[in-house]
């Protein structure tokens, strides 16, 4: 359910971003994003191997959590840049 919460939050966060960005701006924004987002994704790799879950558990979980809103991310300021 964790792994479900942190990707709904990290699209919405994603729409947040690019509908307050211009257009033209929108790789700026996405590239801000993933950054951010790896940071946050971080967090959660620590906070998971804190309560005892190992690298090559998380690790796959982890990167789905980061892909999943950065993917999206990068396909809006794309879509939105080819208008």
């Amino acid at each position: 359910m964790r792994t479900l919460i942190f990707i709904v939050v990290g699209l919405l966060l994603v729409g947040i971003a690019m509908w307050l960005t211009r257009p033209g701006k929108r790789p700026a924004a996405a590239a801000v994003f993933s950054i951010g987002w790896l940071a946050a994704v971080l967090w959660n790799l620590r906070t998971g191997m804190s309560h005892g879950y190992s690298l090559q558990e998380e690790l796959p979980i982890q990167a789905v959590i980061y892909l999943v809103p950065v993917a999206a991310a990068w396909w809006l300021a794309w879509k939105t840049k080819q208008r």
